[in-house]
């Protein structure tokens, strides 16, 4: 089905509005576009921020009357005065392919593969974790995804209890089990997460080794390691709560880190964790040590 769209200038206090005059007219969906490369860190729950500059892009079928939208949005007060736009013309595609052959088995340090259902297994020897991108819970492709894996796959997890703290899509803790831990543990706070970590180990036959909880039923225990991959903030605020899931000795790693925040976190664990030199990736990083 062939498409058309018109992105409109905007900014944090009009985007929203605008996104409304466009579904007024008949938009089929609309997106939200940083237009200068200024991301948004952390957000408040519940709190939703736009750009300063935004780009607004209404999606229509291509038989829309589009002089008709662009007559309406021109009377529309928020927009008389500034109304710049452009309308494209989108090639049909099959977007589902397209979007499906984006995504490759992807191997994260000496054994371990995530592999998209629709591709072959690069090595049936190797420890496989079949996983489809889905809701942005993790899926490997994120550099503090990936870190993560990794060091997991550089531990002897053998007979292991991890706790994966902001577990997401279930991942990491999938990705600990199928290295040989003996029980695993993922908390999230979104109900969603849980749904999608249960989805993703029945998917990797170690659904019965999977427990998963919300923080209000979370466990007791001390755990051999624990992994957070989460946010700067939220690993700030819950530094006790995730260090007192660490038995003494126990490894910790931390991720969803940006450089630039690195400070703060190795000093809000540097007290109790004896760290390691901090891994960095495209601006992530994470943190690694052994709970003294």
């Amino acid at each position: 089905m062939p498409w058309i769209q018109i992105r409109i200038n905007a900014n944090e206090q009009t985007a929203e509005q605008i996104s409304d005059y466009l579904v007024d007219t008949g938009s089929q969906a609309v997106t939200f576009m940083d237009g200068k490369d200024t991301p948004i860190y952390e957000p408040k729950i519940g709190e939703v921020k736009y750009w300063a500059n935004t780009v607004v892009t209404g999606l229509f079928d291509a038989e829309q009357d589009m002089d008709a939208v662009v007559g309406y949005l021109q009377q529309q007060p928020l927009l008389k005065d500034q109304f710049h736009y452009k309308i494209e013309a989108l090639e049909d595609k099959d977007w589902e392919r397209e979007w499906m052959d984006n995504f490759h088995p992807m191997k994260f340090g000496k054994r371990l593969w995530i592999c998209p259902s629709w591709r072959e297994v690069p090595d049936p020897d190797a420890v496989n974790i079949m996983l489809d991108p889905g809701l942005a819970f993790g899926t490997g492709t994120h550099p503090t995804t990936a870190m993560c894996l990794e060091w997991l796959d550089g531990l002897d997890l053998t007979d292991k209890t991890v706790v994966d703290f902001g577990c997401g899509s279930g991942i990491l803790a999938i990705a600990a089990l199928k290295l040989g831990a003996k029980r695993v543990i993922g908390i999230d706070i979104d109900p969603q997460a849980i749904q999608a970590s249960e989805a993703n180990a029945q998917r990797n036959g170690v659904e019965g080794k999977l427990e998963l909880y919300l923080p209000a039923n979370q466990p007791q225990l001390e755990a051999d390691v624990v992994v957070a991959n989460i946010l700067a903030g939220p690993l700030q605020e819950l530094e006790s709560v995730i260090t007192g899931y660490a038995r003494t000795g126990a490894d910790i790693a931390l991720s969803g880190i940006l450089e630039t925040q690195t400070s703060k976190l190795t000093q809000a664990y540097g007290e109790k964790c004896q760290l390691d030199p901090v891994k960095v990736q495209d601006e992530w990083i994470r943190i690694s040590g052994k709970k003294r």
